[in-house]
């Protein structure tokens, strides 16, 4: 074992114990819009009687948190399918299907049909971002607005996910990408050697390129908020710095006319 993995391992969890406390976010129906109401003012109210559009769904929670809070219609788009099964025999079970639908794909049938398209938690997974921000674009009617709320970012203090074996920040900067794929394979055995491999996948998304991603989508930022570690906002205006410290974003785009 090389010295550096034997390093992490030390800063890490003990073999054979549970997750890091924090390491895992743990979703329901009560607290899956918890997020968005936290960052969207007005939330609660603008997704009443709203056609939505609730893209990178996983499971479903929040797909049916949405229209138990008064959403008209849910559709959820996601690609794993088996969080895929797991959001239908959830909506099954509460007989919401008629209000709650999930697909894997995007058709012709849906262009332009959408009041909302909400993002959560999911920017940073996807292989192809900018083809989920024009999916996204495609799906919204002229007066529609899409949501899109995420968190860490790559450079962020925990942007590599890999808080539920370490609680070193900046693990991803201090360690090159092959020792923590080797030292995390002590506590995941899925078989994951890039950050692109592990569940759900990592895009190393970072603030600067989503900037750039939003910039070049044709879309108008109505609203964008930055959250830095410990509620120190400051450090979002400073060059270098921000992309160190900023841990969560939030934007709210709409169509340009």
């Amino acid at each position: 074992m090389k010295l550096r993995e034997k390093i992490l391992l030390l800063l890490s969890r003990e073999l054979g114990t549970g997750d890091c406390k924090g390491g895992e976010n743990e979703w329901d129906i009560d607290n899956a819009l918890s997020l968005l109401k936290k960052n969207i003012q007005g939330f609660s109210e603008n997704i009443l009687d709203k056609n939505i559009v609730d893209y990178g769904c996983g499971s479903g929670y929040q797909s049916v948190a949405l229209a138990k809070s008064g959403a008209n219609y849910v559709l959820g788009i996601e690609t794993n399918p088996v969080e895929l099964k797991k959001a239908r025999d959830l909506a099954g079970t509460l007989n919401l299907n008629e209000k709650v639908e999930f697909k894997d794909k995007i058709d012709e049938s849906l262009r332009s049909k959408f009041d909302l398209v909400i993002s959560q938690n999911s920017m940073e997974h996807f292989s192809d971002p900018v083809r989920a921000i024009n999916q996204m674009k495609y799906l919204l009617n002229q007066m529609g607005r899409v949501i899109i709320t995420f968190g860490p970012p790559w450079y962020a203090p925990y942007g590599s996910h890999m808080q539920f074996f370490t609680k070193l920040p900046w693990v991803n900067i201090f360690f090159p990408e092959n020792i923590v794929m080797n030292v995390r394979s002590h506590y995941r055995d899925d078989g994951a050697k890039r950050y692109e491999e592990v569940e759900k996948g990592l895009n190393k998304m970072t603030v600067s390129r989503m900037e750039s991603i939003i910039s070049n989508s044709g879309m108008n930022i109505q609203y964008r908020k930055y959250e830095c570690v410990k509620g120190f906002n400051i450090l979002g205006r400073l060059p270098l710095l921000r992309e160190l410290f900023i841990n969560h974003i939030s934007c709210i785009l709409t169509l340009k006319t």
